[in-house]
C-alpha cells in the first residue's frame, strides 16, 4: 500500500465572480522514501494541491471530490481533532517565504519550542534540548546562539534552514515543500536542495516538492508531475519528462529552459497567458496556447495515454500519433484533424 494515496481530488474556490477549480480531478500515489516533484507555472494548482492534502484552505476554498488517503487512512472529511494529529506529526509543510511564515515578535528558539511542544509531550527544557538537535542537523552554524535571535536577524538561507528544521521536529512520514527555494540566490539554493538530500537519506521520509523551477526536480525527484490548469497533463519518471516529453505544454517548458547545446540560440518562450480558470474551454486547457492544436483539441479533452508503465500523458498529439502508426489509442472522441 502506498503511503499516500490522492484520488480524484477536485478543490474549488468560491468567489463573487463564481467558482475556480483549481485543482480538478488530481490522482497519484506517493511511496515512502520516494521524492515526487510537481511542476508547472504559477496557477496550475501545485501549492493549492499540497494544501488540500493537508487541508489549510483559505476560507474560500473547499475541496468539493475525491480522496486524499494516508496509510490508508481517509482524511477527507475527517474531523479537526485527526486532522490536527496529521498536521506536524506525519505531513509537515516548508512555505515558500520563510521570512512571512515566522513571526517577527518571536525568537527563533521560541517558535521551535513551541512547534515541538504542540506535537509532542516533551517538556519545556526538553523541548529546547530538541530545537538545538534541529538546528544542528540542518547544518545551522553557532545553533545555541541562533535560538535567542529573531527572524530578521538571520539571512534568507539561514530562515529557510529554521523552517526546514521546524517541519522536521516531529520526524513527519511526509515532507511537502513548497518552492523552498523561490526567494534564494543560487548558491543558497544548492546549499538547501543539498541538505533536504541529505536529511531525505537519513530520515527515509517522503518528500512532495512543488517548484516552477525545472533544475530543482531535474536534480532531486525520482518521479515529476506536470501539471496545468489544475490537472496533471503528463506523468513519469525524470529521465522520461526531460528526455522523452509528450505533452505539448512539458515540450514547451523544456524548450524554455537555458542548456549547454543551445549554441547561443534564444530561448522559447510558450506564447500566451495562463488560462482564465472562470472560463475554461471544453477541450483542453493549454489549446490555446499550443502551436500544434488540433480542432478536436479546441472541443474535447484526451483520454490520459499510457505510454510506459511509469509514463503517461493526455494530449491529443499522441493520440494522432498512435493512429498514424496503426496502433490502438483510448481515444473515443473521433479522429484527431487538422
Amino acid at each position: 500500500m502506498a503511503l499516500l494515496e490522492v484520488s480524484n481530488l477536485r478543490t474549488s474556490f468560491f468567489t463573487d465572480a463564481g467558482e475556480v477549480k483549481a485543482v480538478d480531478g488530481v490522482s497519484f500515489e506517493l511511496d515512502r522514501g520516494r521524492v515526487l516533484g510537481i511542476v508547472g507555472e504559477s496557477g496550475s494548482g501545485k501549492s493549492v494541491t499540497a494544501y488540500s492534502i493537508m487541508q489549510i484552505l483559505a476560507p474560500t476554498g473547499k475541496i468539493v471530490g475525491g480522496s486524499v488517503k494516508l496509510n490508508g487512512q481517509e482524511l477527507v472529511g475527517a474531523g479537526e481533532n485527526v486532522l490536527r494529529t496529521v498536521r506536524g506529526n506525519r505531513v509537515s509543510i516548508i512555505f515558500q517565504d520563510p521570512m512571512t511564515s515566522l513571526n517577527p515578535t518571536y525568537t527563533i528558539g521560541h517558535q521551535l519550542e513551541e512547534a515541538i511542544r504542540l506535537h509532542t509531550p516533551r517538556n519545556r527544557r526538553q523541548a529546547r534540548e530538541r530545537a538545538l538537535e534541529l538546528l544542528v542537523l540542518v547544518n545551522v552554524n553557532e545553533p545555541a546562539k541562533r535560538l535567542k535571535q529573531y527572524p530578521y536577524e538571520l539571512s534568507g538561507g539561514m530562515r529557510q534552514r529554521v523552517m526546514i528544521a521546524m517541519a522536521l521536529a516531529c520526524e513527519p512520514d511526509i515532507l511537502i515543500a513548497d518552492e523552498p527555494t523561490t526567494a534564494l540566490d543560487v548558491t543558497i539554493q544548492a546549499q538547501i536542495l543539498e541538505l533536504m538530500q541529505d536529511l531525505q537519506r537519513k530520515l527515509g521520509m517522503a518528500i512532495i516538492m512543488i517548484t516552477h523551477d525545472l533544475g530543482v526536480v531535474a536534480q532531486m525527484c525520482d518521479e515529476i508531475i506536470v501539471m496545468y490548469a489544475g490537472s496533471i497533463c503528463e506523468r513519469g519518471t525524470a529521465d522520461e519528462i526531460f528526455y522523452n516529453p509528450h505533452h505539448e505544454y512539458t515540450k514547451g517548458l523544456m524548450r524554455s529552459i537555458p542548456r549547454d547545446e543551445n549554441n547561443g540560440e534564444r530561448l522559447k518562450p510558450i506564447s500566451g497567458t495562463p488560462i482564465d480558470l472562470l472560463n475554461m474551454p471544453a477541450g483542453c486547457p493549454f489549446a490555446p496556447r499550443c502551436d500544434n492544436a488540433m480542432k478536436i483539441c479546441l472541443t474535447q479533452r484526451a483520454e490520459t495515454m499510457q505510454l510506459s508503465p511509469t509514463h503517461s500523458a493526455c494530449c491529443w498529439v499522441n493520440v494522432r500519433d498512435a493512429q498514424n502508426e496503426g496502433t490502438k489509442s483510448p481515444a473515443e472522441g473521433g479522429e484527431a484533424r487538422e
